[in-house]
């Protein structure tokens, strides 16, 4: 009987010693802010390990999926892996991981350190959290700290601050690239919602991008056009508009940059990058 037992009690030592080694959940800081995730990190092997959405939001990564394998683009860098497989290919060179990616609760875990210094960030790992920072947006040679948000409502209003170099860029990316052509300033726009005046337009917010020394150093401002009205009588308007207060200019915009800044200010409110400043709605 005891050399039953001894033997049971070998082979479950054999078995537990044989599994992964999963250690305790890590934190993972990225630019200062401890990202929230609805998947903890988890440490297999000495590696931290992340779900992919991590990588994809806050690093700024695009993410494609084909034939079980994901592509991860950042800039000129591309990573291509495949879950329980360490094989990885590097802007079309292939090379070993030594932790496999791997599958848990339809969420795919990377190794967060290999991701984030091939795309160039700067990696540290100390009691437990892992400290990454990426690289910040630079304007006329002054480092942005932050994107201050603000909106108003019928009876006040909130400014919020987007941190993350990643979104900081993005949003900067978004008000960039979706200036269409110059136009004239509208006759009528404001914080209120005018239903009186067709082709009046009202603020949907204001982004101030700012210095490391709480200073602006760009401001766009991006207005709606107000309604509803009867199409002929809004004929002419572009439904939004981005004025580069900096520069004082006005552009025509889309709904679809409205519609990207509105949920890249989503991502960012989810993962714990954007905290109220002040908030006097009653």
């Amino acid at each position: 009987m005891k050399k039953i037992f001894s033997g049971i009690f070998l082979a479950m030592i054999l078995t537990l010693t044989s599994l992964p080694a999963y250690a305790a959940n890590s934190t993972i800081k990225i630019d200062g802010v401890v990202v929230t995730s609805d998947a903890a990190p988890e440490t297999k092997n000495n590696r931290t390990m992340v779900p992919l959405r991590v990588i994809s939001e806050n690093l700024g990564a695009t993410v494609n999926w084909q034939d079980s394998k994901v592509t991860l683009t950042n800039n000129k860098m591309q990573i291509t892996l495949q879950p329980n497989s360490n094989t990885v290919i590097k802007n079309g060179k292939t090379e070993l991981l030594d932790v496999k990616p791997y599958l848990k609760n339809n969420r795919l875990f990377v190794p967060i350190r290999f991701i984030a210094e091939t795309f160039g960030c700067q990696v540290n790992y100390q009691n437990s959290t892992v400290t990454i920072n990426t690289a910040p947006l630079v304007m006329n040679n002054v480092k942005i700290k932050a994107v201050h948000y603000e909106y108003r409502m019928t009876m006040g209003g909130v400014v919020q601050q987007i941190q993350g170099n990643t979104y900081n860029n993005a949003l900067y990316k978004v008000f960039t690239e979706n200036k269409g052509k110059v136009v004239d300033a509208p006759a009528d726009y404001s914080w209120q919602i005018n239903l009186d005046d067709p082709g009046s337009y009202y603020k949907d917010g204001q982004y101030n991008f700012m210095s490391h020394e709480n200073k602006s150093i760009q401001q766009f401002d991006l207005y709606s056009l107000n309604g509803p009205f009867p199409d002929e009588e809004l004929k002419g308007y572009p439904e939004v508009l981005i004025h580069d207060v900096t520069a004082d200019k006005w552009y025509s915009s889309t709904v679809k940059a409205r519609e990207s800044i509105n949920q890249l200010i989503k991502t960012a409110t989810n993962n714990g990058f954007v905290k109220v400043l002040s908030n006097t709605v009653v």
